[in-house]
């Protein structure tokens, strides 16, 4: 996408809505540009008829009327700039919003394969410069502009041929002020990309605090923020750089001009082309010119960063998922929860291998299937195909004879319940946190939830009961009570298929046993697809597939598998040896 492309994107999307309140803040720049006029041309008179001729007759007017142009100077830029801010404000709002919807709306495999840091990047830095782009600098765009045809309009009038010479410094000013530009918009995307590792960083060493104390690695991980901020403030240390070379520039230009225009003066003085009066107000109008024109060059600045955020933005905003609902797809309707997986193959990466090979599961309604195999044998990337969280490379999953392909998503995710080992909680109440299931959910419902997942037993003796906030991912929470309200979640959802990857994993024997009891009843005449790291807890299963290296290489109840399994047997001998 060329830099105009992206322009005209930024502004049928985002930024034509505000046109009225545009054109508005345009209109207050006029005033601000006229009275900034008026007060480079109102030095002439004052010096003419108050100084040279001593007429007091303007004593009280000429000031009088710079005061008035002053106060409808800074009134106009006020006004100016607040309107500008709501229309910023507005449009830093709307990009957020998109470029989140997207984002979760987007594939999970988009996610997992980008430091979540550098979307937390995208969405505060880049859209600030992309704010910045179509605000701050149309509001500049038009303020300097408007001001600076004033001012020239005032030098031309008291002499043309000074103006002629001042109007040199414009180009000049633009072209070093371009080249910054363009480096600017350079070091910009490798600032960003170093902004996004840092915030992944903080995310994570903020996570894993203990573990951090526990390893005592404090030293260590010092060590590692002050590489990363030390390279991100190199980065930011160019930028700023750049930024500051036009200073000088600048200032170079604007000196050598004034040396330049007064030389020019001084002859046009003795030869009696020019007033001294004059002379003063047009020098007047070309030192107030010094700031627009300083402002316009290095505008192309703001310009190059802010389309460099929206470079890394609109594709975030433009990501089409490509898990998604086909043309003629329709709801899912389940009967008897019968899952099928028939030749299926996936990998997560091209050049990786395949995780799956050919897999085929025939997982009865209503009954509960267990998965075992070795780490890496493919066991969740099972449980993750069937709510589409990835497509497969090939084959089919059918549930009660319908491919899942051919359902929608929504009425296929909407049957499903997922408890993992890795429970995920929000920083907010039990209560919410329970209804995150079923938001329309009564506060019975809810609590009714909550004594089956046996998360009543801690809940009522918690200061606020259900309305105790638990922390970041629950972390005021123990890792059964955790697991306890997550199995409330999945009770209150009241799915007809539970999916259930290592629900019990790194539990005591108390805790997993109620636990236990928990998934019973939620699992209870509803389809169950169930990964166990202990084995006692899937004996009595109705299926059990043993998995290898995306494969099956055994099926069957607990007994015939002993006998049939080599895999197996060797699993549940090592496990009553350890027991």
């Amino acid at each position: 996408m060329s830099n105009i492309e992206i322009l005209k994107r930024l502004y049928k999307d985002y930024t034509s809505k505000f046109l009225k309140n545009i054109l508005l803040s345009v209109f207050f720049t006029l005033l601000l540009a006229g009275s900034t006029s008026a007060v480079a041309y109102l030095l002439d008179p004052a010096i003419k008829h108050l100084f040279l001729e001593k007429d007091q007759t303007l004593a009280i007017i000429i000031p009088g009327l710079i005061i008035l142009a002053f106060l409808v100077k800074g009134s106009s830029l006020y006004l100016a700039k607040v309107i500008m801010i709501n229309v910023a404000e507005e449009i830093r709002k709307n990009i957020q919003v998109d470029m989140f919807s997207s984002l979760i709306n987007a594939d999970t495999k988009l996610i997992d394969n980008k430091h979540s840091g550098k979307f937390v990047t995208n969405l505060i830095n880049d859209v600030s410069m992309i704010t910045n782009l179509v605000s701050t600098a149309i509001l500049n765009l038009f303020k300097d502009s408007l001001t600076l045809i004033g001012l020239l309009g005032v030098m031309f009038y008291q002499n043309w041929k000074l103006a002629l010479v001042a109007i040199i410094m414009i180009p000049l000013a633009s072209i070093a002020a371009k080249s910054l530009g363009k480096r600017i918009g350079k070091v910009s995307n490798q600032q960003m990309n170093k902004a996004g590792i840092l915030n992944t960083y903080l995310i994570e060493i903020f996570k894993n605090h203990k573990l951090t104390k526990i390893f005592q690695k404090e030293l260590f991980e010092k060590k590692r923020a002050y590489e990363y901020i030390n390279n991100l403030k190199e980065t930011s240390k160019k930028i700023n750089i750049i930024f500051v070379r036009a200073s000088p520039i600048m200032e170079i230009l604007t000196g050598v001009m004034i040396a330049f225009l007064i030389y020019i003066s001084a002859k046009l003085v003795l030869r009696n082309e020019l007033e001294v009066s004059n002379f003063f107000s047009f020098l007047a109008a070309m030192m107030l010119a010094y700031q627009p024109v300083r402002s316009l060059a290095t505008l192309n600045i703001t310009v190059q960063q802010g389309i460099m955020g929206a470079r890394r933005v609109l594709p975030i905003i433009d990501e089409i998922p490509e898990i998604s609902d086909k043309k003629n797809a329709s709801e899912l309707m389940i009967t008897e929860g019968q899952i099928k997986f028939e030749n299926v193959k996936f990998n997560y990466h091209q050049k990786e291998g395949e995780i799956l090979r050919s897999i085929s599961l025939d997982i009865p309604g209503r009954k509960m299937t267990a998965l075992v195999g070795q780490s890496g044998a493919g066991k969740s990337t099972i449980l993750n195909l069937i709510p589409r969280f990835y497509n497969t490379k090939e084959g089919e999953i059918k549930i009660d004879g319908k491919s899942i392909n051919e359902a929608t998503i929504y009425s296929l995710r909407k049957n499903i319940s997922l408890v993992s080992q890795d429970t995920t909680l929000f920083d907010d109440t039990i209560k919410n946190n329970i209804s995150y299931a079923n938001l329309d959910a009564s506060q019975k419902e809810i609590e009714e939830a909550a004594k089956y997942s046996f998360a009543d037993e801690f809940i009522k003796n918690l200061p606020e009961g259900y309305n105790t906030v638990i922390g970041e991912n629950g972390i005021r929470l123990s890792g059964g009570e955790k697991q306890r309200i997550s199995i409330a979640r999945a009770i209150l959802k009241k799915s007809p298929i539970i999916l259930l990857d290592e629900a019990t994993s790194s539990l005591d024997a108390e805790t997993e046993s109620k636990i236990q009891k928990a998934i019973n009843f939620l699992t209870k005449g509803r389809t169950t697809i169930v990964i166990a790291h202990r084995l006692s807890t899937i004996l009595n299963s109705d299926k059990i597939y043993v998995i290898n290296k995306g494969q099956v290489i055994g099926e069957g109840k607990h007994d015939d598998l002993l006998k049939t399994s080599t895999e197996y047997k060797n699993f549940y001998e090592k496990q009553i040896q350890r027991s």
